[in-house]
């Protein structure tokens, strides 16, 4: 409300997770969407999911033996230079002041940490004054399936 943002939420598919994790994972994505908006119009976030494929919790190997999901948070925001596409997962890492954003430049490290325990990978494409994309890949099934 205080940015007169919108999120829009595909279906998105029933995997085997920690609820809270997944919780905490999209909370930061959304809320770095709506964060990082760019001053001449309101955040739009989209989530939507694709399928993917992968082996042994890690996606795109060759011969396939579980079954993976993406997930994409995707925001017109202000977004990034792709030169710091693996930086910004770094703890404290923030490539704007804190005076014009607020945050501790933790969150996108802990998504990566939630990503990475369940078997997954997540990637940041970004455009500046364009928005962000970030693609998690995700097995839709933990070990034993």
């Amino acid at each position: 409300a205080e940015v007169n943002g919108q999120v829009e939420v595909a279906d998105l598919p029933v995997i085997e997770a920690d609820p809270t994790q997944i919780r905490q994972l999209m909370q930061n994505l959304i809320g770095n969407g709506l964060k990082f908006h760019r001053d001449d119009m309101p955040p739009v976030i989209k989530v939507y999911s694709d399928f993917a494929a992968g082996k042994n919790g890690h996606p795109g190997s060759p011969g396939q033996t579980r079954a993976f999901c993406k997930i994409v948070v995707e925001d017109n925001g202000i977004g990034f230079d792709k030169k710091y596409a693996e930086r910004i997962f770094g703890v404290f890492q923030r490539l704007h002041g804190r005076e014009k954003y607020e945050g501790s430049g933790i969150g996108l490290a802990v998504c990566r940490k939630i990503v990475e325990r369940h078997g997954g990978e997540i990637v940041a494409i970004g455009t500046p004054g364009q928005g962000a994309k970030f693609e998690i890949t995700l097995p839709m099934n933990q070990k034993g399936d």
